[in-house]
This record gives structure tokens, sequence and C-alpha cells, in this order.
């Protein structure tokens, strides 16, 4: 009867690790339902299944074994598909921020630079508004790449934090002071190429890592309908006021605005008007550019309502 029972345990074991490792590899639940659903398999099996009253010792045995097997499905699961092909590509870009810009913002109506960054900070998309690349500011071209790089960067799967939300906290003082020197632009991306493509599909920082960071309003991170993090977009060319409302309106018209959660009192990654005699009460604020552009700002949440 002993053996009897070992061969219920032995069998539950094995059924149990395949579907774990099953469930986990086809990606079909995330990992911590498949250990659930494995578990509720093994008890099931374990206490249904002929034995002599070592139905428990056969649960904990299963149980166990879906543990390890979980652990090694999760250990084997922690490649990050990262692409730009997950992200809107220059037409779509060029569409958006054209259509952005062409909005009330409250800055000086100018034209705009838009950049996508990938999650590991790699160039996808550059584009601009006007008709050629000298309507826009030409230094606003590799800023407008820091923005995407920065929100990017700083940015998490369940935390969103915009490059407006960097500007307090990295004053001197502040709680991130320094950050803006931490991680460099590389200069041979940001300045290399044929000036003729800038803006363009065939942009010469596209497919490379540019780097930089910037903490003024206009760099935001774009999440996917599942809450994954693809990367940041980042928008220059205006006040920097004016930049987080156009590229918030962007990120809207892209559909990737699938915010989880932020440090602004509606708990996103809008831009914080809280400065007051020089200091955020909040610690996240940013300098006010226009009483407009502080309404506008302010307003995005229910106009460009964030997606859930």
């Amino acid at each position: 009867m002993k053996v009897r029972s070992n061969i219920v345990a032995l069998s539950t074991l094995v059924v149990t690790v395949l579907l774990t490792v099953s469930l986990a590899n086809t990606q079909a639940q995330p990992l911590a339902q498949a250990t659930a659903a494995a578990t509720s398999a093994a008890t099931t099996a374990a206490t249904t299944a002929p034995s002599t009253g070592n139905t428990t010792a056969a649960t904990a045995a299963a149980t166990a074994a879906a543990t390890r097997a979980t652990t090694a499905a999760n250990t084997a699961n922690t490649t990050l598909n990262v692409s730009c092909a997950q992200l809107p590509n220059f037409a779509a870009l060029r569409a958006a921020l054209i259509s952005a810009r062409q909005t009330p913002n409250g800055g000086f109506n100018l034209d705009m630079w838009g950049t996508i960054v990938n999650r590991d900070g790699v160039v996808c998309a550059v584009a601009f508004t006007g008709t050629n690349r000298g309507d826009q500011w030409p230094g606003s071209r590799v800023i407008s790449a820091q923005k995407a790089n920065t929100a990017n960067a700083f940015s998490l799967p369940h935390l969103a934090l915009s490059t407006a939300n960097l500007y307090s906290a990295t004053q001197p003082g502040g709680s991130l002071f320094g950050l803006q020197l931490s991680n460099p632009v590389d200069l041979a991306v940001a300045y290399g190429g044929i000036a003729t493509q800038y803006g363009l599909a065939a942009d010469p920082m596209v497919g490379k890592k540019i780097g930089g960071i910037n903490v003024f309003g206009g760099g935001l991170a774009l999440y996917d309908s599942k809450g994954q993090i693809l990367g940041g977009l980042g928008v220059s060319g205006d006040s920097s006021c004016a930049d987080h409302n156009i590229a918030w309106k962007t990120r809207s018209m892209l559909k990737l605005d699938f915010v989880p959660a932020g440090v602004s009192p509606a708990k996103d990654d809008n831009i914080v008007y809280d400065i007051s005699g020089g200091t955020s009460s909040g610690g996240w604020g940013h300098p006010a550019c226009s009483a407009e552009a502080t309404t506008i700002g302010q307003s995005l949440a229910t106009d460009y309502p964030i997606s859930k």
C-alpha cells in the first residue's frame, strides 16, 4: 500500500511540473496564475486519486514541485522582448505629432520635433511637423531624443515618470539632484550622419542609442493596452510646458497611454504645478510657463484621459 501511495505522489509531481512549465512557457497565463493553477491541479489529483492516507504528503510534495518548476520557468522567462516593431513607425509618429501641434497648447505655436525610443533606449523614429528640418529649432531634435530616453529610462511597469515630473527633484537640494548628469548623450549618434536625413524615416539616430537626460516637460513613457512599457516619447520645439501638452496629446493619439500610476495628484504622469516660493510642495513640480499652458496642462487628464 505504501508503494501505491508513492506512485500517486510521483504521478502528481509529474503532472504538476508539466502543467506549470507548459503554462509558463506558452505564456497563456502570468507565472503567478500558472503556479496557482498547477498547485490546484496537484491538490485535486492528490485528493481524488486512490491512496492509503498519504494524500497530504502527496499534495505537499506536488506543491513543492510546482514551486520549483515555476522558479525554473520564471528564470527562463526573464528575457524581455524589445523591438521597434512594437512601436509607432515614422509615419504614425509624424501624423500624431502634427495633429497634437495644431491644437492650442499654451506656447508660441511653433513647429515641433518628436522622437520615439524602445525599452532599450534605441531610437525607433524621429519626425518634425514643419515642411523641412529648418522649420523647427534645430537644437530641439536632440532634446526630443533626450526626453524620450529619460521618460523610458526612469519609468517602470508600475510607475511612470514624465520629464516634467523630474524638474524639482533634480534641482540643488532635490532628492534626485545630479540625475541630469548621469547618462550623457552619445554625441556621435546625436550629430552623426547626413543632416538632410534629419527628421525623416532614415534619420541617422534611428537604430542607435542616444542616451541623455532631460528634466523639463515633453517626455513621456509609452504603455500598451497590456500595461507593458514599450519605450518613451520625447517632444521639443516650444516652451517646456507646451512641449508636455503636445507630448501628452501625441501619446493619446498613438493609444500608448495605459499609464499604471504616477506621482501627480491624479496618480498619473501629468505635469504638476505646485511650485511656490521656489519650492515644490510635493517634490515633483514644474515651473509654470504661461497661464494658458497651465490651464491646458491641468485639463489634460479630462480632455485627453489616459487609457485604462
